[in-house]
């Protein structure tokens, strides 16, 4: 099988970093396009062998580059095209149609309640995103929510199939190693606390909050921000003005694979803190919540489909946190006052292993190219629940009761 992925953009972001990972452990010939910004992610992808091309797109409206990318599928023989992101899903799917290829699969990654990928949800936003879908074969939800979501806007279910995003669990496995040079190379002091908020820097994700809320903490609390993007200015703003400027840290964009960009990598800054804090309101799957467990950390979120869509049991100090400032430095502080449990993987880590959702893709792929049913639409997971011990001789001392909290 011969697959071409197209991509709005390989600037480090989820989306982006997700297609790598993906590709490394898909069984598939892969080609990617990029119709903008060939960035850290593009020089990832050709380190890893794949051939990345930039299309050169100008802007939303560049028609121009509809017949480049017609004569691209076309020269190479893909049996299957596969779309990533807003953009690229509508010119993907027509460039595919009008180059003869029937099998079109697209990924939405980003669809909220009320905005994808950072734009509002105008109903000429939505019709022009279903005038499009009607061109593929399947789209696939990165979680049950976003299933539930297009569903909603009339997708119908036949076409939908859930293969939810995938996190290397070795490369987020603690290591006190790394966590004691990356602590050491930020200049964290000793003894420090560090809040990390992990994500692109604009407004939908909400770190001004965890600003606020680190200034309702003590002094050795830390804010670690992984990320870049166009609020920074603002939040450092945010930071002087709330007196925390020497506790809030940024260390711009940073890659998931130790690529000898400057810096330590995601999965090293993970390790260096304490608790991860997601305020972000809306989310279609929550992927830096995942890594963060994987790291073993406890975490504290707004919106996280990837944990709402599994049995509590399965990520037992993840938990939600509603409201603003306020709650989460109260949450926060409660991490502070609890001793640290071992920095181990929950289930739900290991139930978003990249290898289970390459092979979920490689289903609907196959499913896609024979005119099959999609695999089971809603697959839910197949986390055990705990069963119940028998009633004991004696009462269970309190201590065990709460040993898995």
């Amino acid at each position: 099988m011969k697959a071409l992925h197209i991509i709005t953009g390989l600037g480090v972001g989820g989306a982006e970093q997700q297609l790598r990972l993906l590709l490394r452990h898909l069984p598939v010939d892969s080609d990617v396009v990029t119709l903008t910004n060939p960035g850290a992610v593009a020089d990832g992808l050709t380190a890893d062998g794949v051939r990345v091309t930039h299309l050169g797109m100008a802007g939303n409206r560049d028609l121009a580059a509809l017949p480049r990318l017609v004569r691209l599928i076309r020269a190479g023989g893909y049996d299957l095209v596969h779309t990533h992101l807003y953009r690229a899903c509508l010119y993907g799917r027509l460039a595919a149609r009008l180059a003869g290829v029937r099998a079109v699969v697209a990924t939405e990654h980003s669809l909220g309640d009320t905005q994808m990928e950072g734009r509002d949800l105008t109903r000429g936003v939505r019709a022009l995103y279903l005038a499009g879908e009607r061109l593929g074969r399947a789209t696939v939800a990165v979680s049950p929510t976003v299933a539930d979501r297009l569903r909603a806007w009339g997708v119908p279910d036949g076409r939908i199939a859930v293969v939810p995003n995938g996190i290397d669990l070795d490369r987020f496995r603690f290591d006190p190693v790394r966590r004691h040079e990356t602590r050491r190379r930020l200049g964290l002091p000793e003894g420090a606390f560090v809040v990390g908020g992990v994500g692109r820097l604009h407004p939908g994700k909400r770190f001004d909050l965890l600003i606020g809320a680190l200034a309702r903490l003590p002094e050795d609390h830390y804010l670690l921000l992984v990320g870049g993007g166009p609020e920074e200015s603002a939040l450092r703003r945010t930071a002087h003005e709330h007196g925390v400027t020497d506790r809030v840290l940024f260390t711009g964009e940073r890659p998931c694979a130790p690529d000898g960009g400057p810096g330590p990598d995601l999965p090293s800054l993970t390790c260096a803190m304490d608790v991860l804090a997601a305020p972000s309101a809306e989310e279609a799957f929550g992927l830096a919540v995942i890594e963060a467990l994987a790291c073993g950390l406890p975490v504290r979120y707004a919106s996280c489909p990837a944990v709402a869509d599994l049995p509590a049991h399965a990520a037992p100090d993840a938990r939600q946190v509603l409201g603003g400032a306020d709650e989460f430095a109260r949450s926060l502080a409660e991490v502070r006052a609890t001793a640290p449990g071992p920095r181990t993987a929950p289930e739900a880590a290991r139930h978003y292993d990249i290898a289970r959702s390459a092979a979920l893709l490689t289903d609907v792929y196959t499913a896609t190219l024979t005119r099959q049913p999609l695999p089971d639409q809603t697959p839910r997971p197949s986390i055990p629940t705990p069963t119940t011990p028998p009633a004991a001789p004696s009462p269970t001392p309190p201590s065990q009761e709460v040993a898995s909290s």
